[in-house]
């Protein structure tokens, strides 16, 4: 079987239902080793976490011919919508979209480079492609696609192939999230102490490794997979495996789509070894050892971004900024972030219960509460690393403006946390509960 088929078995269709069964079986683990030398995993490889995962199941052939057709079908919706954005008007529709929100698309766009942006509304504006369109608009703006003489369709294809691979059923580790953290990256690239130094390729990255970190993210953590004994686990040796994955992914839907192929061989290696480099960064268990290095940087002041080893750097300081950024937004684009993401644990949570597995922490609904989380997650993720940004950027109004978006929704969550104390003592003392009582508490349960 050639290499070409290998990377494509996504969307390799047999007459008989046999035949497509024994090729996924033959091909679950399969990687490509490709001209760079780097392994990429074909794209879709990751099985949804559920009992056919822990009973060690195969699916059906018959997913990646729906698949297929399914991507066909979005390409020519998001081909549609992109000459709409562009002011040109097609002959027939392929689906109906009202033309004010084509208006409000493009005025947010125009206002992309704005902390407020909400990603939520410009999602449903595009009819749930928000990452496609956005990716599109940041390449034209930052000028990428005539710097590197990119094909429009063949970026198209590109983008649509990273937006379907993101598992839409996760509440937070979908394409929406990853709309969001390029639609950071950006604001970031900007900031004066950065961009000065920028060069196109380093534009290029920061926005691809944004849009592509979380690519096939099954919606459970590493822990999960390790003791799940899940075949990524093993193949990564149990170290960054999600993150891993979504970069091997990236380079096996670079490679697909040929989005780079006719750039020279070493300029594509230095890429997929940059992309890898940037995505590995996201993974949260080397979090200190960024912030480490970052203020080590900061106070020694040495930091040389004419170098280019600098620079990549400060795009992975960037990258897992924009990656943890949602407490720094505003209050209530954060809270549907903070109420998002405590639902994908708990998800996990009650996947453990149900197979008898040890719940992972954060993942316990009955005892880790929405407010309690992000408490924790502000003070001793986020806030470091924010406050060290802010001291590399030079407190610029963008950084400032986080950091009091910070400061105000963590005083909201522990405001939230107090209140539920204090019902919960009340509760415990009167011994039992109303109706009226136990809906107040509901509420407050979930923000």
């Amino acid at each position: 079987m050639s290499c070409l088929m290998v990377e494509r078995c996504g969307e390799i269709s047999f007459d008989s239902p046999d035949q497509n069964a024994k090729c996924v079986r033959m091909l679950g683990d399969a990687r490509v080793r490709g001209q760079t030398g780097i392994l990429s995993e074909r794209r879709g490889s990751y099985p949804f976490i559920d009992f056919r995962l822990l009973n060690n199941t195969t699916l059906s052939g018959e997913i990646g011919t729906k698949k297929k057709v399914k991507r066909l079908l979005s390409f020519q919706r998001y081909f549609h919508a992109s000459r709409l954005l562009r002011g040109i008007v097609p002959q027939a529709s392929l689906y109906l979209l009202d033309e004010d929100y084509l208006g409000q698309a493009r005025h947010m766009l125009s206002k992309v480079g704005m902390w407020d942006f909400d990603i939520f509304l410009f999602d449903r504006l595009t009819n749930g492609n928000s990452l496609v369109t956005l990716l599109c608009h940041l390449f034209n703006v930052h000028g990428l696609i005539h710097h590197f003489q990119l094909d429009m369709v063949t970026l198209h294809r590109f983008l649509v192939m990273v937006q379907e691979d993101y598992h839409s059923q996760n509440p937070y580790h979908n394409a929406v999230h990853a709309a969001d953290v390029t639609q950071a990256m950006h604001c970031y690239l900007r900031e004066p102490k950065l961009a000065n130094f920028l060069t196109p390729s380093d534009i290029m990255l920061g926005l691809l490794a944004a849009a592509a970190h979380d690519v096939d993210h099954p919606g459970v953590n590493q822990p999960f997979l390790i003791k799940t004994k899940h075949h990524l686990a093993s193949l990564y040796q149990n170290v960054s495996v999600l993150e891993n994955h979504h970069w091997r992914s990236t380079i096996g839907m670079l490679r697909e789509s040929r989005l780079l192929a006719h750039l020279p061989k070493e300029v594509t290696q230095d890429i997929e070894q940059q992309l890898g480099s940037l995505i590995l960064a996201t993974d949260i268990n080397r979090q200190n050892e960024f912030l480490v290095r970052l203020k080590s940087h900061l106070d020694n002041q040495d930091l040389r971004l004419e170098d280019a080893q600098d620079r990549h750097f400060m795009l992975q300081i960037a990258l897992k900024c924009a990656d943890i950024c949602n407490p720094c937004r505003l209050w209530d684009l954060s809270k549907q972030w903070s109420e998002r993401v405590c639902e994908e644990f708990y998800r996990q949570g009650d996947l453990e219960q149900k197979f008898e597995l040890e719940i992972s922490p954060l993942c316990n609904q009955q005892k880790d509460t929405i407010p309690s989380i992000q408490i924790g997650f502000m003070t001793y993720i986020v806030e470091p690393l924010f406050e060290r940004w802010a001291q590399f950027t030079g407190d610029t109004p963008l950084s400032e403006n986080m950091l009091n978006h910070l400061r105000r929704n963590k005083a909201k969550w522990r405001s939230l946390l107090h209140k539920q104390h204090s019902s919960s003592r009340s509760n415990d003392h009167s011994g039992q509960v109303t109706g009226s009582q136990e809906q107040t508490l509901n509420e407050e349960e979930t923000p």
